[in-house]
């Protein structure tokens, strides 16, 4: 495998694991959406805060909560080391405009506009 080949496949890589990491990010966000919507229903129905819905509630809210700063971690990563092979890539005139290339900087600029503070 050439090196060019080698490159591009590393951007298809790299941009599918960071497309798959976005989604994942953003899945966690609105889980903990959910579970903030139940906590707080089940507060205003008044159950006591000893009662195993409202602890289990709260416990799947703290774990959403937790898989968040996880997958933003994650996300942080992929994305630098996907940032870091485009500049890579883009210094090579041949691969200027692989579809490849062009799709690691559209999925960079998707993390984007979902709001993703990683990216």
């Amino acid at each position: 495998m050439s090196e060019i080949q080698a490159i591009q496949r590393q951007l298809k890589i790299r941009a599918g694991a960071a497309k798959r990491l976005i989604k994942e990010h953003i899945l966690y966000h609105k889980e903990a959406e959910d579970q903030q919507r139940k906590v707080a229903k089940l507060i205003a129905e008044g159950v006591p805060d000893d009662e195993w819905d409202l602890k289990n509630a709260k416990k799947v809210l703290d774990e959403s909560q937790r898989m968040i700063h996880d997958s933003a971690t994650r996300l942080a990563k992929a994305a630098g080391d996907l940032g870091d092979l485009i500049i890579a890539a883009k210094q090579r005139p041949e691969l200027a405009e692989v579809p490849e290339l062009l799709n690691a900087e559209t999925v960079l600029k998707e993390g984007k506009e979902f709001g993703t503070d990683s990216l």
